[in-house]
């Protein structure tokens, strides 16, 4: 990875560039979510290079996308025609316009958050649904990486998230995490029903990749989880929030 690869990665999160087990689980878990909105209008806020905008495709539904970074948004653009170059923050789009939103692992590097979320519910129907997935802080290990005396050094760090809030943002000062109340309050006076508020785990394909049988065992327990109090140490706030 160059130097340029590393400043992006640590700005703006590394987007899915490959289909594997991981990104179908989340699929199916989306279009569950979004029940018969799937084959409404969609917009992927954050669509990185463009992989879920792509698969959602053929549920019927018309998929928007749209990018922060210009050079993702050019190659999402090559998967898909309907992407737009925009910040989260100012949605280039109508009101009352989407019946689904999804924000996959992205609302933890928007520079403001709480606006971020506003213009999604100012975009959706009422009645319309975003699917949003954020990064736990109860989860051990931050997979953003962190800056050290200046520099910094890309990959997953083990208990930087279970720090003083003051100390781990010193560290991972370029990506938030929340815990459940962070997210609610971005909601907090906003017309919204929560229809799931859960914590999931991954799916691993490094660890499988790399150690086989092994990490098909360890993923299978760590999904198990979810179903137990445990769920709190899991990877990702999967949330669906309706407008009401």
């Amino acid at each position: 990875m160059t130097e340029r690869d590393m400043q992006k990665a640590a700005l703006r999160g590394e987007p899915s560039y490959v289909w594997r087990e991981g990104q179908k689980r989340r699929l199916e878990i989306i279009v569950r979510a979004a029940g018969e909105r799937i084959r409404g209008l969609v917009l992927e806020n954050g669509c990185g290079v463009g992989m879920y905008v792509e698969h959602l495709a053929p549920y019927g539904g018309c998929i928007i996308g749209l990018e922060y970074d210009f050079e993702r948004a050019a190659e999402a653009g090559t998967r898909s025609p309907d992407i737009l170059n925009a910040a989260g923050e100012a949605l280039p789009l109508p009101s009352d316009a989407f019946d689904l939103i999804l924000s996959h692992e992205v609302l933890e590097h928007v520079r403001d958050d709480a606006l971020a979320v506003r213009e999604m519910l100012r975009a959706l129907k009422p009645g319309g649904r975003m699917v949003l997935f954020a990064p736990n802080r109860g989860y051990p290990v931050e997979t953003h990486g962190i800056f050290w005396n200046g520099k910094y050094y890309f990959g997953n760090k083990p208990f930087i998230n279970y720090l003083p809030r003051k100390w781990r943002d010193r560290l991972a000062p370029h990506v938030k995490v929340y815990s459940r109340r962070d997210l609610e309050k971005l909601f907090t006076g906003l017309p919204v029903e929560f229809i799931e508020q859960s914590i999931i785990f991954g799916a691993y394909d490094n660890i499988i990749a790399r150690f086989g049988v092994f990490g098909k065992v360890l993923r299978g327990i760590l999904q198990f989880l979810e179903k137990t109090p445990l769920k709190g140490l899991g990877l990702s706030h999967f949330w669906v929030v309706e407008k009401g």
